[in-house]
């Protein structure tokens, strides 16, 4: 047996074979739950008016999912990929600095998805603030539906919160995997 050929190496490429298809599994979840708030959200808006934080938030979230996408096609193309060719013929093998590469590229695109998600999460509960702020101010008598909290504003901001548990969990995958390498 072969250093190649050694326990250690094929632990490490079944992790890589595991972790990418569990990360591509949950983040694939998570984003048809949180596509599916906000197709339902932007259905369900009616109002004339829309609330231009509202829409920067939503927008933002949308990009996190884009990065979402990349990020579920990176688990399955590259992760499980890495982890099928360190079973395979040692001439076709990845070396250890093309894997932690591309584990930094995920990692990297993982953070900028959770940035845009965290920015369009931030937006949003701006705005929920700002009604929440508007229906309680004393003596004043708010008569603009527009202006209060609807039950939709919060699906907005709960579909926020799944795009930044998805990128987590894609960051988690990455770091894990990293680990995985750096103990080799």
């Amino acid at each position: 047996m072969t250093k190649a050929d050694s326990p250690t190496l094929r632990e490490i490429a079944s992790t890589f074979r595991l972790t990418g298809w569990i990360s591509f599994w949950v983040q694939l979840v998570l984003t048809v739950i949180s596509s599916a708030i906000l197709l339902f959200a932007s259905i369900s808006n009616r109002s004339p008016t829309t609330s231009p934080g509202t829409s920067v938030g939503v927008v933002l979230t949308v990009c996190g999912i884009g990065v979402l996408g990349f990020n579920m096609f990176w688990a399955i193309a590259r992760y499980v990929s890495i982890g099928r060719r360190l079973d395979g013929v040692p001439e076709t093998r990845p070396k250890k600095a093309e894997a932690i590469q591309t584990l930094r590229m995920g990692l990297i695109a993982s953070l900028i998805g959770t940035l845009l998600a965290l920015l369009g999460a931030e937006a949003i509960v701006g705005l929920l603030f700002g009604k929440a702020v508007s229906q309680g101010v004393a003596g004043f008598v708010n008569t603009d539906p527009a202006k209060f909290i609807q039950p939709l504003d919060i699906l907005v901001v709960q579909a926020s919160i799944n795009v930044i548990l998805a990128q987590f969990c894609a960051i988690s995958a990455s770091l894990w995997l990293l680990n995985k390498m750096s103990r080799q």
